[in-house]
């Protein structure tokens, strides 16, 4: 299975040229990694792909404790300091690092990623995305009426196909651009489609305790996870022509880790 994936990913950084033999560190991509020293790994953080689980992990390997990791706060693995970005060390060890350590990279679904992202951040009240990022949707889209309604997934479409790529949130940037895949020889390349497997095997690699797992926390528990049937009914609420754009934005996503969706303009009616 990794070496599918592998096989795929390559093909699509030559057909898309986006291996370079002159490469230097992005600092973006260098504040994407976590680094957990005492077991020689890195992880790639993709937000929507159960982040904030692996950090868990990543908190309860570099303190060594035995605690359940499904006991570690949500919010405090995205504020504390514990938790080191390559970014924060010397470019000589940052080479050291990625030429040595085991380096892991998760996907998902671009599509539901997509769909993921919106629902978490625009659909619940009082947060930076609800409000700042929210206000900034609704004055692109120029709305007049209505101004203090919830963004609808529609708007927020629009928006995301207009940014620029390099500086998008990184919520919903194409995972290749966050994790740069074609640069960085990723070990273990996960998908969120299978996950358990995927992180059993990444534990094992590294020599984790055995008690160590991944939990299937979510930030918002009365909300049903996005799945594929929740994706579905947002992107039926899109136009052809909307659907298009969102496929060409995340088409390298696409090709290099081997998603599909069938766009048929039967699917619309």
């Amino acid at each position: 299975m990794q070496h599918d994936r592998r096989d795929t990913l390559n093909a699509t950084c030559l057909n898309k040229t986006l291996s370079r033999a002159e490469w230097q560190l992005g600092r973006r991509v260098a504040q994407q990694l976590f680094v957990d020293e005492s077991h020689k790994f890195i992880y790639c953080e993709v937000p929507k792909v159960g982040c904030s689980n692996w950090k868990k992990i990543l908190l309860l390997l570099k303190l060594n404790l035995s605690r359940d990791v499904a006991e570690v706060n949500r919010g405090m693995v995205h504020t504390t300091n514990l938790l080191k970005r390559l970014s924060s060390y010397s470019p000589k060890q940052q080479v050291e690092f990625l030429s040595t350590y085991t380096k892991v990279m998760v996907t998902r679904h671009p599509l539901e990623r997509l769909v993921s992202a919106y629902r978490d951040k625009f659909l619940h009240p009082g947060t930076y995305y609800s409000t700042v990022v929210a206000n900034e949707i609704k004055v692109f889209s120029k709305r007049k009426q209505n101004f203090t309604k919830n963004v609808t997934f529609q708007e927020f479409v629009n928006y995301v196909v207009t940014r620029n790529l390099k500086n998008m949130d990184i919520h919903w940037q194409p995972m290749f651009l966050l994790c740069d895949p074609c640069n960085i020889h990723y070990d273990i390349l996960g998908k969120f489609e299978t996950l358990i497997q995927d992180v059993d095997h990444v534990l094992r690699r590294i020599n984790a305790p055995e008690s160590l797992y991944y939990p299937d926390t979510k930030s918002h528990a009365s909300q049903k996870r996005t799945n594929k049937d929740i994706t579905l009914d947002y992107l039926r609420k899109l136009t052809f022509d909307q659907i298009q754009m969102v496929m060409d934005l995340y088409q390298i996503d696409f090709s290099m880790f081997n998603y599909s969706f069938p766009l048929k303009r039967d699917f619309f009616l």
